[in-house]
């Protein structure tokens, strides 16, 4: 899952990306309002943290581009202020949940995972397609019961395939999801088949049906049409 860290604070941003890294998120970090709004025209993120005092503005005039450009989006608000009324702003213009700086990082771990939980996963910590069962929780994935090895790639590419299900993905924003915002660098992101065709080939081994549907020249769609 992949993360958008909007937040002033250079050590904060820091320490929020290195602790939610370890616990298999991408994030990338904008430190200003403007770097904010570059970062969500741009790209597309599961989950955004979003400062409320922020060098340029306020964090919540983001808020309505976020839902007009990402509506499936996730906002938790994380500031200072700890104030109703910027609490009741936030929630009113769309945000998800608010935290009040300071904050414990698991604490932030644990409401991002609720967060995710009820944005993508209807509530619950299993996401299931057919034979196929994931648990988001302890990153485990089983066909038929059967659990299956995947890496870490092959597993976040599996859940963002299974969670945009019947939605084409170019191989770009398979990408930027799954590794950050920096692969756009590369000259190709031919790596991106490599990866398809590996997860395939698990999952077939152990009984599941080929679901991920290939758009020839653009990416990849996870289909059981």
């Amino acid at each position: 899952m992949k993360i958008l860290v909007v937040e002033d604070e250079q050590s904060l941003a820091e320490d929020i990306s290195r602790y939610l890294a370890k616990n298999s998120f991408v994030c990338e970090v904008a430190a200003n309002l403007i770097e904010g709004e570059q970062k969500l025209v741009g790209f597309a993120y599961d989950v955004v943290l979003l400062d409320i005092n922020l060098p340029g503005g306020s964090g919540l005039s983001l808020l309505p581009l976020i839902k007009k450009l990402h509506p499936h989006t996730g906002v938790l608000i994380i500031s200072a202020r700890g104030a109703l009324d910027d609490k009741i702003s936030g929630l009113d213009l769309g945000a998800d949940d608010y935290l009040t700086k300071p904050f414990h990082l698991a604490e932030l771990n644990s409401r991002i995972n609720a967060l995710l939980r009820r944005r993508f996963f209807e509530g619950s910590d299993k996401l299931n397609f057919n034979e196929i069962s994931i648990d988001t929780k302890d990153r485990l994935v089983t066909v038929q019961k059967t659990p299956i090895v995947l890496t870490k790639r092959e597993y976040d590419l599996l859940v963002y395939l299974v969670v945009n299900k019947n939605a084409t993905l170019s191989k770009e924003s398979i990408a930027e999801h799954i590794w950050g915002d920096h692969i756009e660098m590369v000259d190709s992101f031919d790596f991106i088949y490599t990866h398809i065709k590996n997860l395939r080939r698990k999952l077939m081994e152990k009984g599941a049906k080929d679901y991920i549907k290939t758009a020839y020249g653009f990416g990849y769609k996870w289909s059981d049409e």
